[in-house]
């Protein structure tokens, strides 16, 4: 839960199919970078990825866009939805200020490819605040209820402490006490602004008389009194913005749309996973696939970003040939950092592709139930049992059976292996724990995800 000294903005969306059945999948709220709120001493990283409910809804409590003294400021969310059906779903930048707390995306998000996808969220106008909290009547008339009769005159203040004495000119004579003043006479013609003279050692401030030709008691400032661009001018390409009639900013008005965080970069929730080892295009390694070696248990280390609600474990499955190898068992599970098992798929045997082949396909195979997991490392676990000697190829990346792996000794900063795999392949489950001193660094590095 974020501190209360953070605004923030709840978003709720529902999406439903043409017949009104609720769609599943997910969307995704990417701030531009790591936001940083000195006054809250919090630093906060990452998107927040909303999943659809059973009735196809979702609900995000998120940073205000224009929170006070956040760093950067003056940027928009990045929203993109993945949802069930619809190959490719929208993506377009998104405005939370504080003023308007919650914020429904249907009435936010563009419809139509035409719009720009820089989407401001609008507040109520003060006009409409005082509407909401009683007051009748026109704009005009709540605008010419802000100004009030003026105010008593009041009491002059006690004279300022005396400047030091200049030097007196040549001719110069000792000044005589300052006589009474005199009744004040009928104002004259207003002429040129001449030079302003000094002031008096003992004057005390004078009074505004005039304003523009206006006396002090029928002053009513208006935009051309104070060089302010007029009503008139709103909408124009000097002016103001105007609402349209929807709404929002015209295109016209807005500025250029932000450049999109990460540009060209693919990651995890492009698949619909939540996190990955690494890139699975990202590698250059010819050939890109290794066979398992039956019985023997693998540990891929996969850092988790967001606390995530995760449904399935990956792998990237290029076949095997049969009949000649065979799988009796395969199992995919989750260990966390400390190589305790958290959870586990069933025997996955019969969902093994059997025909090897360049490409391959991504393995997605369902836990035994759904799991929500803390923001942390944790390993991947493959274990296939089997005869043959290509029991199966899955994908891999920078095997050497001599000298270090790059990356691989993650251990030695946060007690994390990038893969690591036992030394016994008898193997036929998953067992509840794993020790460490009977496990070695891996040196054949495969791919997986969480989903």
């Amino acid at each position: 839960m974020l501190p209360d000294s953070i605004p923030t903005v709840t978003v709720t969306a529902r999406y439903l199919s043409p017949d009104g059945r609720p769609l599943s999948g997910s969307v995704t709220f990417r701030a531009l970078a790591q936001l940083t709120f000195p006054d809250a001493d919090v630093i906060l990283g990452g998107p927040v990825v909303a999943q659809l409910d059973a009735q196809g809804q979702i609900t995000a409590t998120l940073p205000a866009t224009d929170a006070p003294h956040m760093d950067p400021d003056g940027w928009s969310y990045t929203v993109t939805e993945a949802l069930s059906g619809i190959p490719a779903g929208r993506s377009y930048q998104l405005l939370l200020p504080a003023e308007t707390p919650e914020v429904d995306l249907a009435d936010a998000a563009p419809t139509d490819p035409g719009k720009p996808n820089y989407v401001p969220v609008r507040g109520a106008s003060a006009y409409e605040v005082a509407v909401a909290q009683g007051f009748e009547g026109t704009v005009a008339d709540w605008l010419d209820s802000l100004v009030g009769p003026p105010g008593p005159r009041g009491e002059t203040g006690p004279p300022g402490p005396r400047g030091e004495q200049g030097p007196a000119g040549a001719d110069s004579t000792v000044p005589g006490p300052p006589g009474e003043t005199g009744p004040r006479g009928e104002q004259g013609p207003q002429g040129d602004r001449g030079e302003p003279g000094p002031s008096g050692a003992d004057g005390a401030p004078g009074l505004v008389q005039a304003v523009n030709g206006h006396s002090a008691a029928e002053v009513h400032l208006g935009a051309v009194d104070v060089g302010a661009i007029p009503a008139t001018a709103a909408g124009t390409a000097s002016g103001v913005a105007q609402l349209d009639a929807a709404g929002r900013v015209p295109a016209a008005q807005l500025p250029p749309a932000s450049v999109p965080a990460l540009p060209g970069t693919w990651m995890p929730d492009d698949y619909g996973l939540k996190s990955w080892s690494y890139d699975l295009g990202a590698t250059s390694r010819t050939p890109g696939d290794m066979p398992s070696e039956a019985g023997r248990l693998y540990l891929v280390g996969v850092p988790l970003r967001t606390a995530s609600t995760i449904t399935k474990a990956a792998v990237h499955v290029m076949g095997y040939d049969k009949p000649n190898s065979t799988v009796s068992a395969a199992y995919l599970g989750i260990y966390d950092k400390n190589l305790a098992r958290v959870t586990q798929t069933a025997n996955v045997t019969a969902q093994l592709p059997e025909t090897h082949n360049m490409g391959g396909q991504l393995g997605a195979f369902d836990l035994s139930a759904p799991i929500s997991l803390a923001a942390g490392s944790y390993y991947v676990a493959i274990l296939i049992k089997g005869t043959g000697t290509t029991v199966p190829y899955l994908a891999a990346t920078n095997w050497n059976a001599s000298a270090t792996i790059s990356g691989a000794r993650a251990a030695d900063i946060n007690g994390v292996h990038r893969w690591l795999q036992t030394s016994s392949t008898t193997l036929t489950t998953l067992p509840a724990t794993l020790k460490l001193p009977d496990m070695a660094e891996g040196q054949t590095c495969y791919w997986a995800a969480l989903g």
